[in-house]
């Protein structure tokens, strides 16, 4: 896909700070390859390097590389072995003999994260959630953020960074729903791929997770996520699918849950079958943090390294029971060599091996720019009544209620928690141990507020009492009320904002029409307070410099650009399932979801399949201009859908635009009326007017064919809509097709 080029000196200045990283590493790389090591040569192919290396090497060094280690202490349960960074999700011992870097391993898509047990947490910039990077639309700043976040880990002496994840969003409240990449295969597979290319820029390894339908934290480690492979293809597989192709990341990471009946990390369809045989992937599967159920049959099946087996696994299936099911010839020889080569295929790839981390300062100053610019691109203005933001210099009297807006923003907990720099900026709040604690990053919204409007009378109240904050609103000419939602790993959350946070806010809409609601939540929450409320901003978990950057969008220093990458619900009886799967109070009892239901309409695609209403689209964000697109036309040449626009600023101020393609056969047949087919976002000044283009993947019009194992194009008439939303799509054209059949890899131009 073609798009307008972002050139903001955030990128410009991430990419130079990751040039400098890598060239400050220079003077650590590996000696030149001796006659004797000539695996160690960086012109020859990765390839080829693993075939070298796993001739050189003993069994036993062999088995070294496909068994983990976790990297924190856990009080008594468990003491870290010595060799693994503190506070580390894990450790993988090298190879000395033969110049074989050890895996220093570290969570999560937003940053480098400590885990829960270790007393001195690593102090990091924090990325906006993934969420709230996917709301940007913009794949250059993902993949400037991914360049940051993986220049930190190599400086903090990290070379494996898990990160990122992609799975949809299937079920609106996931726990972990802010650490992915939407709803949308096409928008998920785009900007976590974007992000992965950025981590991988580093010369470190990045993973992509949690492969697949890890869907829901309720049951994750059993519940057996149930699809037809059609509908699986059409869906999640391709959210993998298209980040995998686009970023090429070094190791998949399988995940807890089975799926139709097996393990997703001894799943033969899944690891085997589509990943590499189908796919073509050559480096390593890892698995999860206790994902390994076997020996024999999660090998047989395609996984090649075993994730802190010493602390999380029943038994360390890749030391003892290997050995013996070899022995037994339950395995062969060449699955294990397959395995280690896998490995090793993975570290050449990354450069790891000739670019050694080790520690090295870090410019936080540089790094924060770019985390700020993620966020102020991700907020998402929801709703505007009347012009009500950006906040104007007459509104004297401005309340701000709730949310910790005083000292900071939240963040989503578990494994990906990043610590922040300067401490915590509130305490006492949330579960005490994993996956807590609650944190706030100490970027205040109250004081960027001040900063921006300093003629201004900003009174806070932190909202606990209601009557006083409804007191306060009706003494001001402008309210805003920051409201928060925890999410986290391990557990859902209704979408309902906790400690009775609807009916602060409809007390103080009450007291105040011009209140507008800011929320820093993980995903979709509902509403019923929304018809009285002037406003209503999605600024997600804005990360380290989130108060700055909401401050900016609130005030019109910047423009409102984010769009929705998720649908957000009326009520519960709009999904497929109103009623959660699984029992949390129960959370060994095996159980099945019916992704049947669904199928492949997922998210926006289910709502325009049932007719139903939502809260607000997929793809929906207001701007503080307008933008008129026009000059749309759609072009089938050579097998390739293209599709051409302009976009005009038709406004009085500078902003940011998201023009968004649909794709909907005449004749129907596809799992929804419509999909996503291309995006862009365009920057443009009053007046001003450019032209996109675009070329559509032609697996967005296609239907998976089981009996050609592939894609099929059908013939026909097909409508493209251009819009800025899904449910705002006014230009439309029509394009025939021909029939097409297409392989079940990857595309080639």
């Amino acid at each position: 896909m073609n798009r307008q080029s972002w050139r903001g000196p955030a990128l410009a200045l991430m990419l130079g700070a990751s040039a400098g990283v890598l060239a400050s590493t220079a003077c650590a790389q590996a000696p030149a390859a001796p006659a004797a090591r000539p695996w160690l040569d960086p012109k020859l192919d990765a390839d080829t390097r693993a075939d070298l290396a796993l001739k050189a090497m003993t069994q036993d060094e062999k088995l070294t590389v496909i068994f983990g280690f976790f990297g924190a202490d856990m009080g008594a349960k468990y003491k870290r072995v010595a060799e693994a960074l503190p506070g580390s999700a894990g450790y993988v011992p090298g190879v000395a003999r033969l110049g074989i870097p050890a895996q220093f391993q570290t969570d999560a898509g937003v940053g480098v994260a400590t885990q829960g047990g270790e007393p001195n947490k690593r102090e990091r910039t924090a990325l906006p959630s993934g969420m709230a990077t996917t709301a940007t639309w913009n794949p250059k700043l993902a993949q400037a953020g991914g360049a940051m976040i993986g220049a930190e880990a190599r400086a903090s002496g990290f070379n494996v960074m898990l990160a990122g994840g992609v799975n949809l969003v299937r079920e609106p409240r996931n726990g972990r729903n802010f650490e992915y990449g939407g709803e949308d295969p096409w928008l998920a597979g785009q900007m976590v791929g974007a992000q992965i290319k950025g981590i991988q820029s580093n010369a470190i390894v990045s993973t992509i997770k949690h492969y697949a339908l890890n869907a829901q934290e309720t049951g994750r480690f059993v519940l057996d996520a149930r699809i037809g492979e059609a509908d699986l293809r059409t869906s999640d597989l391709l959210a993998f699918q298209f980040a995998i192709e686009d970023s090429d990341p070094h190791s998949v990471m399988c995940a807890y849950n089975r799926v139709n009946g097996d393990y997703a990390c001894e799943n033969d369809f899944l690891l085997n079958k589509v990943l590499k045989q189908d796919w073509g992937y050559k480096s390593y599967v890892m698995s999860d943090w206790g994902a390994t159920h076997s020996g024999a049959k999660a090998i047989n099946a395609g996984l090649d390294q075993e994730s802190a087996g010493d602390a999380f696994d029943t038994q360390p299936f890749f030391k003892g029971p290997l050995k013996e099911a070899l022995a037994k010839g339950e395995i062969s020889q060449a699955r294990v060599d397959d395995m280690a080569r896998r490995v090793l295929r993975g570290l050449f790839a990354s450069g790891v091996v000739e670019k050694p981390v080790k520690i090295a300062p870090i410019d936080y100053a540089a790094h924060a720019k770019v985390t700020r610019a993620d966020a102020e691109e991700g907020v998402v203005l929801l709703k505007n009544d009347k012009g009500l933001l950006p906040l104007l210099s007459t509104a004297r009297k401005i309340a701000v209620i709730g949310g910790h807006a005083d000292v900071g923003v939240l963040s989503g907990g578990g494994s990906s928690q990043v610590y922040p720099i300067g401490g915590r900026a509130v305490q006492g709040e949330g579960p005490a141990s994993w996956p807590g604690p609650m944190i706030y990053f100490p970027s205040s919204p109250l004081k960027a507020l001040k900063a921006r409007l300093p003629g201004a009378d900003i009174q806070y109240a932190d909202g606990k009492d209601r009557a006083a904050a409804a007191k306060l609103a009706a003494a001001s000419d402008v309210v805003l009320v920051f409201a928060t939602q925890w999410n986290g790993e391990a557990f859902d959350s209704p979408l309902t904002l906790e400690n009775d946070q609807d009916a602060l806010i409809d007390a103080v809409a009450s007291a105040n029409a011009r209140t507008v609601v800011v929320l820093e939540t993980g995903g979709p929450v509902l509403m019923p307070w929304l018809p009285k409320v002037g406003a209503v901003v999605e600024a997600w978990y804005p990360g380290s410099e989130g108060g700055e950057a909401v401050a900016s969008v609130l005030t019109g220093a910047v423009d409102a650009s984010g769009r929705l990458p998720v649908t957000f619900p009326a009520a519960l009886d709009q999904l497929p399932r109103p009623v959660l799967d699984g029992d949390p109070k129960k959370p060994d009892d095996l159980f099945a979801v019916d992704y049947t239901i669904e199928g492949a309409a997922v998210g926006y695609k289910w709502f325009d399949k049932k007719g139903h209403q939502p809260l607000f689209a997929f793809g929906h964000g207001l701007s503080y201009t307008t933008f008129a697109y026009d000059n749309l036309k759609a072009e089938a040449k050579g097998g390739a859908l293209t599709v051409s626009f302009d976009v005009r600023n038709t406004g009085k101020r500078t902003g940011k635009a998201v023009p968004q393609v649909y794709v909907s056969p005449k004749a129907g047949g596809w799992e929804a009326p419509q999909r996503l087919a291309g995006f862009s976002k365009v920057e443009l000044a009053p007046g001003a007017t450019t032209k996109v283009s675009l070329t559509v993947d032609p697996r967005l019009l296609a239907t998976w064919d089981a009996k050609a194992h592939g894609w099929s194009v059908a013939a026909g008439a097909y409508t493209v809509a251009l819009g800025a939303s899904s449910r705002d799509t006014a230009a439309k054209a029509d394009v025939t097709l021909a029939a097409r059949s297409l392989p079940v890899g990857p595309i080639k131009p």
